[in-house]
């Protein structure tokens, strides 16, 4: 995983997030998962910083991995992503109306967030390797 640079520091807080539609439907169809993809790239470019690196669907939840930096909060990010998805799915596809016919609604409200990090021996290089080079280290792979 690569770093990332801010203003006043470097970071790497990649996160694995996990959404469940309401009542647990199986809504997240060969339509509608490609659709919610380009909303969420839509949706992250008003995020400067905050990446979708990876996404995948399973019928009634979608997996996501995110780089998150740390001006961000975590549920503040999944809170307007979430609810601004929610509108420009109900938007296009009008079925869902049908689906959810009670409530202005998509995802459940809830969500699961675990982050990823690395293992120790990753850790140990990094922290060896800094009397070795005081240039270029955002660079380094770890």
């Amino acid at each position: 995983m690569k770093a990332y640079k801010s203003v006043h520091g470097v970071y790497k807080l990649q996160y694995h997030i996990v959404w469940v539609c309401k009542y647990c439907r199986k809504v997240l169809n060969l339509g509608v998962s490609p659709y919610i993809e380009r909303v969420l790239a839509k949706l992250l470019r008003s995020m400067p910083g905050v990446l979708l690196e990876s996404v995948g669907f399973d019928e009634g939840h979608v997996h996501m991995l995110m780089v998150i930096p740390p001006k961000y909060s975590v549920s503040g990010v999944m809170r307007d992503l979430k609810s601004r998805s929610t509108a420009y799915l109900r938007k296009k596809f009008s079925w869902l109306s049908r689906v959810y016919w009670k409530e202005n609604i998509f995802w459940s409200p809830g969500f699961f967030v675990s982050s990823v990090g690395v293992d120790e021996e990753v850790i140990r290089r990094y922290v060896e390797y800094q009397g070795q080079e005081d240039s270029g280290q955002i660079e380094l792979d770890l």
